[in-house]
């Protein structure tokens, strides 16, 4: 184990400090300061190396967690990053991203705060990238196959990097301008800075794997296209139909998917120029979701000068601690405070949105709302609670239902499971032979590491359909456990 007295010396959860928020509200930098290597391998020292890991069984990668942890309190940070990467290609995606399942899991958690792993994560990889341990693993001979990876994602840059490296040609194509979807312009650059993503794609360049951008598989380049010209064709383009707000009122101006004021947010503040943006300069704004998402416009919203912030969301407001039917070492749904909860805004729960309202010239200039409550299951109005907000801008961040039909899901004819995800089988190969599915698109809306394990597991199924065997580690299946989170 590490130190073995650590978790006794050491009883205190610290993690970095966040940038203060009068400072960090003003740019688009990444709201952590850093942290000392001292107190870093400290919070290491604080892993017990369990008999039975459940930090294991928490994460979807597999990650070698007490392994890592005590190379990086003893400051081994070469062999760290061997012991990570080997299960994770991006802990520097997951180490920003991830809500960390395996903290929650964590034996220590039982009766202490449980060990800072995602920070531990992260500090490993910047520490390897720094000494330039993280070098290009090109493959020693090539296979002679090819493989067409649609959506460059988390689950589409896992598969591609894995195939890549088993010595197959991969081309990954990708509808934007510039690869990485929705790491690139989903995530604000306040949580992750792209320069993050852009180094770990200049690896996987050097390493063979080809970049096709400003493509549209489905248009510019057919399914059927894709199967002819490719041996194995991965689809990992995520799960991009979002739920709508079924409400009068929805057509208003001024009422967006969170996902059409993202991005060109997020290009804004890359130094892009974007024409017709939809700005929260100076206004009312209402997020309708409380999620990641919602979190994300909450963040944005205040750097662009919003007036007011308001989120709602449906259900009732978490406890501080875990309930009784979510004991350890399960994901409890507890109640937590992203960087951008701290940075402004109202959050309002077990509210219901029943209309939302307009001027005379078709804007939107508030909601109408509802306080409900559970009853029998089923959610019922509060009576005498319902009131009025003022709003310019109705955000929509209620998350997704699956992926896009029409385009190459159609086209490639594959089936479709009662959830309208793709279907797949152990090996991630749907109903169409060669044709494989991963991260989002096949499993629904899910997180970054479950996306990741995926991309993995998925270019394990590809290497045996092409070779008959593979040496590609298989972290997990989704029939091999239930999903957590």
């Amino acid at each position: 184990m590490a130190d073995p007295q650590g978790f006794l010396k050491t009883r205190e959860r610290e993690l970095p400090t966040r940038r203060p928020v009068p400072v960090r509200i003003r740019d688009w930098k990444e709201v952590y300061e850093e942290q000392k290597l001292g107190t870093l391998q400290r919070q290491a020292g604080r892993c017990m190396d369990c008999g039975i890991p459940f930090c294991h069984s928490g994460c979807p990668l597999g990650n070698l967690i007490p392994e890592w942890n005590d190379l990086s309190w003893k400051g081994d940070w070469r062999q760290a990053i061997e012991r990570l990467h080997a299960t994770n290609n991006f802990p520097e995606f997951t180490g920003r991203l991830c809500p960390a399942p395996c903290e929650t899991a964590c034996v220590l958690g039982i009766n202490q705060p449980a060990v800072t792993i995602k920070q531990i994560e992260v500090t490993v990889i910047e520490e390897a990238f720094d000494a330039g341990y993280v070098r290009p693993q090109a493959p020693e001979r090539l296979s002679g196959k090819t493989v067409a990876v649609v959506g460059s994602g988390p689950a589409g840059l896992a598969a591609a990097q894995q195939l890549t490296r088993a010595g197959h040609t991969v081309a990954v194509f990708e509808r934007a301008d510039r690869p990485g979807g929705l790491l690139r312009y989903g995530i604000p650059e306040f949580k992750m800075e792209k320069s993050v993503l852009d180094r770990r794609l200049a690896q996987m360049e050097a390493e063979g794997t080809r970049f096709r951008n400003s493509v549209k598989v489905g248009e510019d380049i057919t399914g059927q296209q894709l199967r002819s010209r490719y041996d194995a064709v991965v689809l990992a383009i995520g799960s991009t139909v979002p739920r709508d707000l079924p409400v009068p009122g929805r057509e208003l101006d001024g009422v967006m998917q969170a996902m059409d004021f993202l991005p060109p947010a997020n290009r804004v503040a890359l130094g892009e120029t974007v024409e017709g943006q939809v700005t929260a300069e100076g206004k009312d704004v209402i997020i309708i979701g409380g999620g990641d998402t919602g979190a994300d416009c909450l963040g944005t919203s205040i750097r662009q000068g919003a007036k007011s912030v308001t989120s709602l969301e449906i259900m009732p407001q978490p406890g501080e601690d875990r309930a009784a039917g979510q004991p350890w070492p399960t994901y409890p749904m507890i109640f937590r405070v992203a960087s951008a909860h701290e940075e402004g805004g109202e959050r309002l729960y077990s509210m219901s949105t029943k209309e939302i309202l307009g001027d005379e010239r078709g804007r939107v200039r508030g909601i109408r709302l509802v306080q409900v409550e559970m009853v029998d299951g089923r959610f019922q109005e509060v009576e005498g609670s319902e009131r009025e907000l003022p709003a310019q801008l109705v955000l929509l961040a209620m998350g997704f239902l699956g992926p896009e039909g029409p385009g190459v899901v159609e086209q490639l004819e594959v089936e479709l499971d009662e959830r309208s995800n793709i279907r797949r089988d152990h090996d991630y190969m749907t109903s169409v032979p060669g044709v494989f599915v991963a991260g989002d698109a096949g499993r629904g809306q899910s997180l970054i590491v479950w996306a990741i394990a995926e991309g993995r597991a998925a270019a394990a199924g590809v290497d045996r359909f092409l070779t008959g065997t593979t040496a590609l580690p298989r972290p997990i299946n989704p029939t091999d456990r239930p999903l957590t989170v």
